[in-house]
Protein backbone atom coordinates (compact mmCIF):
# COMPACT_ATOMS: atom_id res chain seq x y z
CA UNK A 1 0.00 0.00 0.00
CA UNK A 2 1.69 3.19 -1.53
CA UNK A 3 0.98 6.92 -1.04
CA UNK A 4 -1.23 6.59 1.82
CA UNK A 5 -3.49 10.25 1.95
CA UNK A 6 -4.89 12.06 5.39
CA UNK A 7 -7.63 14.29 4.75
CA UNK A 8 -8.11 17.69 6.64
CA UNK A 9 -10.93 15.82 8.58
CA UNK A 10 -8.21 13.41 9.95
CA UNK A 11 -9.23 10.38 7.91
CA UNK A 12 -6.81 8.18 5.49
CA UNK A 13 -9.04 8.22 2.09
CA UNK A 14 -7.38 4.66 1.36
CA UNK A 15 -8.15 2.71 5.36
CA UNK A 16 -11.87 1.12 5.99
CA UNK A 17 -12.91 3.28 8.36
CA UNK A 18 -15.33 1.82 11.09
CA UNK A 19 -16.12 4.08 13.65
CA UNK A 20 -15.53 3.52 17.72
CA UNK A 21 -17.29 5.13 20.32
CA UNK A 22 -14.23 5.40 22.72
CA UNK A 23 -12.92 8.25 20.87
CA UNK A 24 -13.37 11.99 22.65
CA UNK A 25 -12.24 15.63 21.35
CA UNK A 26 -8.66 16.44 21.90
CA UNK A 27 -7.55 19.61 23.95
CA UNK A 28 -5.70 20.73 20.94
CA UNK A 29 -5.66 19.43 17.54
CA UNK A 30 -2.45 21.33 17.07
CA UNK A 31 -0.13 19.28 19.51
CA UNK A 32 -0.25 16.43 17.66
CA UNK A 33 3.23 15.48 17.89
CA UNK A 34 3.89 11.63 18.71
CA UNK A 35 3.02 8.39 16.82
CA UNK A 36 3.02 4.96 19.52
CA UNK A 37 2.89 2.00 17.87
CA UNK A 38 1.12 -0.79 19.83
CA UNK A 39 0.67 -4.55 18.91
CA UNK A 40 -2.56 -6.65 19.34
CA UNK A 41 -3.97 -9.80 18.55
CA UNK A 42 -7.37 -11.21 20.04
CA UNK A 43 -7.41 -13.92 20.98
CA UNK A 44 -3.73 -13.58 22.32
CA UNK A 45 -0.99 -14.91 19.70
CA UNK A 46 -4.24 -15.68 17.34
CA UNK A 47 -4.56 -13.81 14.27
CA UNK A 48 -7.09 -13.04 11.48
CA UNK A 49 -9.85 -12.93 13.39
CA UNK A 50 -12.77 -9.95 14.47
CA UNK A 51 -11.77 -9.78 17.99
CA UNK A 52 -9.94 -6.58 17.58
CA UNK A 53 -12.68 -4.71 15.80
CA UNK A 54 -14.92 -5.95 18.14
CA UNK A 55 -13.03 -4.49 21.04
CA UNK A 56 -12.86 -1.20 19.81
CA UNK A 57 -16.10 -1.01 19.01
CA UNK A 58 -17.46 -2.48 22.36
CA UNK A 59 -18.77 -5.58 20.69
CA UNK A 60 -16.33 -8.50 22.14
CA UNK A 61 -18.30 -11.21 23.77
CA UNK A 62 -17.10 -12.43 27.10
CA UNK A 63 -18.42 -15.21 26.09
CA UNK A 64 -16.64 -15.93 22.91
CA UNK A 65 -13.12 -17.04 24.62
CA UNK A 66 -11.87 -16.88 28.18
CA UNK A 67 -9.40 -14.18 27.71
CA UNK A 68 -12.66 -11.86 26.13
CA UNK A 69 -14.47 -12.36 29.54
CA UNK A 70 -11.73 -10.17 31.15
CA UNK A 71 -11.21 -7.59 28.63
CA UNK A 72 -14.77 -7.67 27.44
CA UNK A 73 -15.72 -4.23 29.80
CA UNK A 74 -12.41 -2.03 28.59
CA UNK A 75 -13.47 0.76 26.49
CA UNK A 76 -10.27 1.10 24.08
CA UNK A 77 -9.68 2.34 20.48
CA UNK A 78 -6.76 3.12 18.56
CA UNK A 79 -7.10 5.30 15.28
CA UNK A 80 -4.78 2.52 12.99
CA UNK A 81 -5.22 -1.30 13.10
CA UNK A 82 -2.89 -2.75 10.05
CA UNK A 83 -3.64 -6.31 9.63
CA UNK A 84 -0.76 -9.30 9.08
CA UNK A 85 -1.46 -8.40 4.94
CA UNK A 86 -1.63 -4.84 5.06
CA UNK A 87 -4.90 -4.05 4.94
CA UNK A 88 -5.27 -0.78 6.52
CA UNK A 89 -8.34 0.08 9.36
CA UNK A 90 -9.37 3.42 11.05
CA UNK A 91 -11.53 3.67 13.93
CA UNK A 92 -10.67 7.38 15.08
CA UNK A 93 -9.90 10.60 13.24
CA UNK A 94 -6.14 11.52 13.93
CA UNK A 95 -7.85 15.00 14.93
CA UNK A 96 -9.80 13.23 17.77
CA UNK A 97 -8.16 11.29 20.78
CA UNK A 98 -8.88 7.51 20.60
CA UNK A 99 -8.20 5.88 23.69
CA UNK A 100 -4.29 3.86 23.40
CA UNK A 101 -2.21 4.87 25.38
CA UNK A 102 -3.58 4.14 28.82
CA UNK A 103 -1.64 5.61 32.12
CA UNK A 104 1.64 7.31 30.37
CA UNK A 105 4.22 9.89 29.92
CA UNK A 106 6.73 11.06 27.65
CA UNK A 107 9.25 13.51 28.07
CA UNK A 108 7.26 14.78 31.10
CA UNK A 109 3.96 14.93 29.66
CA UNK A 110 1.10 12.67 30.94
CA UNK A 111 -1.72 11.58 29.22
CA UNK A 112 0.03 10.22 25.83
CA UNK A 113 -3.63 10.38 24.35
CA UNK A 114 -4.00 13.85 24.05
CA UNK A 115 -1.51 14.63 21.85
CA UNK A 116 -0.49 11.07 20.04
CA UNK A 117 -1.52 8.98 17.09
CA UNK A 118 -2.20 5.66 18.30
CA UNK A 119 -0.79 2.87 15.24
CA UNK A 120 -1.88 -1.00 16.35
CA UNK A 121 -0.10 -3.72 14.37
CA UNK A 122 -1.92 -7.19 14.36
CA UNK A 123 1.02 -9.35 16.16
CA UNK A 124 2.21 -10.08 19.28
CA UNK A 125 5.37 -10.08 21.14
CA UNK A 126 6.30 -13.56 20.30
CA UNK A 127 6.89 -13.69 16.16
CA UNK A 128 8.20 -11.05 13.53
CA UNK A 129 5.41 -8.75 11.84
CA UNK A 130 5.22 -8.99 8.11
CA UNK A 131 6.41 -6.94 5.44
CA UNK A 132 2.95 -5.63 3.81
CA UNK A 133 2.36 -4.31 7.77
CA UNK A 134 5.51 -2.63 7.63
CA UNK A 135 5.14 -1.47 4.31
CA UNK A 136 1.61 0.26 5.08
CA UNK A 137 3.27 1.51 8.52
CA UNK A 138 5.55 3.40 6.72
CA UNK A 139 3.31 4.97 3.90
CA UNK A 140 0.59 6.05 6.96
CA UNK A 141 3.92 7.54 8.76
CA UNK A 142 4.69 9.75 6.19
CA UNK A 143 1.24 10.58 5.34
CA UNK A 144 1.11 11.22 9.17
CA UNK A 145 4.06 13.58 9.07
CA UNK A 146 2.50 15.47 6.45
CA UNK A 147 -0.43 16.39 8.33
CA UNK A 148 0.59 17.04 11.53
CA UNK A 149 3.94 18.10 13.58
CA UNK A 150 4.96 14.77 14.39
CA UNK A 151 8.50 15.23 16.26
CA UNK A 152 8.90 11.40 17.53
CA UNK A 153 7.62 7.90 17.27
CA UNK A 154 7.72 5.81 19.93
CA UNK A 155 6.71 1.71 21.08
CA UNK A 156 4.08 1.42 23.89
CA UNK A 157 6.24 0.26 26.39
CA UNK A 158 8.18 3.60 25.89
CA UNK A 159 5.21 5.87 27.49
CA UNK A 160 3.92 2.85 29.23
CA UNK A 161 7.23 0.82 30.98
CA UNK A 162 6.86 -1.70 32.91
CA UNK A 163 3.11 -1.78 31.96
CA UNK A 164 3.58 -2.65 28.93
CA UNK A 165 5.77 -4.58 26.15
CA UNK A 166 4.43 -3.56 22.65
CA UNK A 167 5.50 -3.66 20.30
CA UNK A 168 7.40 -5.69 21.64
CA UNK A 169 11.27 -7.24 20.49
CA UNK A 170 10.43 -8.41 17.22
CA UNK A 171 8.87 -5.56 15.74
CA UNK A 172 11.90 -4.00 13.61
CA UNK A 173 12.50 -0.11 13.93
CA UNK A 174 15.26 0.01 11.47
CA UNK A 175 12.02 -0.89 9.12
CA UNK A 176 10.82 2.56 10.21
CA UNK A 177 11.94 6.06 8.34
CA UNK A 178 11.43 9.06 10.38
Amino acid sequence: MQNLQINQNGLCVQATFIASPNVDPRPSTEDISLIVIHNISLPPNQFGGNGVMELFTNQLNPNAHPYYAEIAHLKVSSHFFIRRDGLLLQFASCNDRAWHAGVSTWEGRERCNDFSIGIELEGSDFEAFEPQQYETLQSLISSIKSHYPIREIVGHSEIAPGRKTDPGPYFDWSCIKT
